[in-house]
């Protein structure tokens, strides 16, 4: 009785499919100590995203604009190469590194749809603490 010959197949490991995101989301919380900058696509989900802490800025430095726009840029640099091209962009705090975020989205390429400010304001805000009685 002739031996039944055992077929393999071996599968070739392919890379990981590079999600292709032409529109996405750039949120940017710029606080007075910190810049953090998150990039994500429509649905909602983080593609990206980057803090001038991880940025290796640190102490007072973290909360200047050119940390910000360094960050930005690392955030955005992974993002064009996977053929982002347009982005809305959505600012939250009021901390110094708006302005520099927003120049270094300005200059990455990237066209942006709109710009909208997402910074809580409190609708008369808590209670306050009682009186003091000395």
């Amino acid at each position: 009785m002739a031996n039944p010959r055992l077929k393999f197949r071996f599968r070739r490991r392919t890379r990981k499919n590079v999600r292709q995101i032409p529109k996405g989301i750039i949120h940017v919380q710029a606080g007075f100590r910190n810049t953090i900058v998150t990039v994500t696509d429509v649905g909602g989900q983080v593609v990206s995203w980057d803090s001038a802490g991880t940025c290796r800025f640190r102490g007072a430095k973290r909360g200047t604009p050119f940390a910000a726009q360094t960050v930005t840029e690392s955030a955005i640099h992974t993002l064009v190469k996977k053929g982002m091209q347009e982005a809305e962009v959505r600012l939250k705090g009021s901390g110094n590194g708006r302005d520099g975020a927003l120049r270094a989205i300005r200059r990455s390429g990237i066209k942006v749809s709109f710009v909208l400010d997402v910074t809580p304001l409190p609708h008369n805000g808590c209670r306050p603490p009682k009186k003091r009685r000395v």
